[in-house]
């Protein structure tokens, strides 16, 4: 009986959604054309991250290498776009990574990646809130908090440390607005777009052409000058150069500067809204990556550039940069761009956050209450209020740099899961018998036993020269279930590889102990990545695949999970809790309303 419960129990937590059940429908009649996508994406990246975050980079984690590290961050970004890309085109219906993951890997590792979705954007709506802050202090001449101050002299510390109830009250006036009408505008959206793009391009311009090379080659002697001297040793200052903080600070700056970059997978949830989604969704991730990159690189190069980078202003940094050479008009242009910028990128996060909450709450994962709509429009109220009432919690509680690091943790592990996903579901089995190619493809996962029964009687049997030379030129139930094994290990293989890397001292001192336990992972690794390597592929046709699997996506898995050993203690402690509070939500409530309970 025992046996037969825990069975039960496991079937329910890998149970996989089919597609041809109600989908979450979008309430908009518009066609979103590929430019309305890629103005989207510009739009949900370019935010906060090139405003504020690279002042924080440049200062104190990586100077004038912050350019590096938004290389890295918009590489680990490009992989996981392509992952995105591909799954757009075999999924097309809103949802975004969730319903991808529902529909390939089953309903506990879709719950987990909903739940990290919305915890990770209600933080960064909270993050985002505080930077408007900044920018709106900043043009009313820094009056804002010295108010603050005078009139919270009686509040306990901890409150005065944690607090910004300027930025708390911001959120919850947008969450009501949007829950009376439905902001998404794109005509908005793409003149917004325009003006950050127009400042942006002024920026990078004018500090090219400002801007004084040296800056990128400082040595002691220029830290003397300004009055920093005191020891050898810089300290939190560096150690000069373009390099100052060394190899660790380029991975810290990459992590934050991954931050940047978070948005852009939002195109995804508005699939059902796209003109020819198969074609412009691949084009719009690709575009509006590749326009904020190289804006980033451009801002970040200009910016220390213009500014040694022990002189960069952490909160406002490009503003403060023209102050620095006297072009003062300029510092209130770029300051009122980030204002208008910053405040849609708000809007964008609580209406992507109510929207995942509400897609949850339809399939029962979370309180039915939460997909209920109370006016004409067709307006989630419920959800929306739920998400504004989070994020202004998040804001009462964590300092802006903490909500950064808790939103990317979240967003790098769902890019992981959405990267295994692709990897695996390219290598299952499919029914020849026509009809949606994404049905096809789940119904197989979610019966193999009917896909065995179709492909012929006889049962496959899992031997060693088969694992390298399977006897099938076309994917079958067995060839797919060695490929599903080999990725979780391989997933697993390379956290523990990154954790060797990123906290054993003695790797970089020539210690035989931690560079045979590199040289043993790296063996394991690909040798089973040789294994997945040689499993016969999907031969179905998508208008987009990602190229040179399985190596892309194990990559794309590789390059996240380094970024994120790269965040602090606290931030995985607290980022533990919220997905204990979430295990908490599923197994009290979610898998017993699920719809796919109630289906059996």
């Amino acid at each position: 009986m025992l046996r037969q419960a825990l069975h039960r129990f496991g079937q329910k937590l890998v149970r996989r959604r089919k597609l041809e059940q109600p989908v979450a429908e979008t309430a908009s009649a518009s066609k979103l054309s590929t430019l309305d996508l890629v103005a989207l994406g510009v739009n949900y990246t370019l935010g906060a991250g090139v405003y504020f975050l690279a002042g924080e980079v440049a200062s104190n984690q990586a100077g004038p290498a912050i350019v590096i590290c938004f290389l890295v961050a918009s590489l680990s970004c490009a992989l996981a776009g392509l992952c995105y890309a591909e799954f757009s085109t075999r999924v097309p219906y809103s949802g975004s990574a969730y319903l991808y993951t529902y529909v390939t890997m089953g309903e506990l590792w879709a719950f987990i990646t909903g739940w990290n979705f919305i915890i990770s954007y209600v933080a960064g709506t909270a993050s985002v809130a505080l930077a408007w802050t900044l920018a709106f202090d900043y043009l009313i001449g820094n009056q804002l908090f010295q108010a603050h101050g005078s009139v919270l002299l009686h509040v306990p510390q901890i409150l005065l440390e944690y607090t910004d109830f300027f930025a708390m009250g911001l959120v919850l006036l947008l969450t009501g607005i949007l829950a009376l009408r439905d902001w998404q505008s794109i005509l908005v959206t793409k003149l917004v777009t325009l003006v950050s793009f127009l400042v942006l391009s002024f920026f990078i311009i004018s500090g090219f052409i400002k801007g004084d090379l040296h800056n990128w080659k400082l040595t002691e002697e220029d830290y003397v000058k300004a009055g920093l001297n005191g020891t050898s040793s810089l300290g939190p200052l560096g150690y000069g150069g373009f390099v100052p903080f060394g190899f660790p600070g380029i991975l810290r700056g990459a992590a934050t500067c991954f931050y940047a970059f978070i948005g852009f997978n939002n195109i995804v949830t508005r699939v059902e809204e796209a003109q020819n989604p198969e074609r412009s969704i691949p084009m719009g991730i690709v575009i509006s990556l590749l326009i904020s990159s190289l804006i980033y690189f451009g801002v970040s190069a200009a910016l220390t550039l213009m500014v040694p980078y022990y002189q960069i202003h952490p909160g406002i940094p490009l503003p403060e940069a023209f102050l620095h050479i006297d072009w003062k008009l300029a510092s209130y242009v770029v300051a009122t761009g980030g204002l208008f910028t910053v405040f849609t990128t708000i809007l964008n996060n609580i209406f992507s956050t109510h929207q995942m909450i509400s897609v949850m709450a339809k399939d029962g994962l979370l309180f039915h209450v939460l997909a209920r709509t109370h006016t004409s429009k067709d307006i989630p109220v419920m959800a929306i209020v739920v998400s504004g009432i989070m994020a202004a919690i998040m804001i009462l509680l964590f300092e802006l740099i903490d909500l950064v690091d808790f939103m990317l943790v979240g967003i790098l592990l769902t890019h992981s899961l959405v990267a295994t996903c692709v990897l695996i579901l390219r290598y299952q089995p499919e029914r020849k018998n026509g009809g949606n190619e994404a049905q096809v493809q789940e119904e197989n996962g979610g019966n193999e036993a009917q896909v065995q029964e179709e492909n012929g009687p006889e049962a496959e049997k899992l031997t060693l020269q088969g694992l390298f030379f399977p006897g099938s030129r076309t994917p079958t139930p067995l060839s797919g279930q060695v490929v599903y094994v080999c990725s979780s290990v391989l997933a697993l293989l390379l956290t523990l590889l990154c954790l060797v890397l990123a906290h054993w001292p003695g790797l970089l001192s020539g210690d035989p102990g931690p560079i045979t336990v590199v040289v043993l992972l790296l063996v394991l690794i690909t040798g089973i990545t040789g294994v997945i390597w040689r499993q016969p592929q999907s031969s179905t046709r998508l208008p987009f695949k990602v190229p040179a699997l399985p190596l892309l996506p194990l990559l794309s898995i590789f390059v996240n999970v380094c970024l994120m050993m790269q965040l602090a203690t606290g931030t995985w402690l607290r980022f533990g809790v919220c997905i204990l509070s979430g295990f908490a939500l599923y197994f009290g409530y979610g898998i017993q309303h699920s719809h796919l309970e109630k289906s059996t």
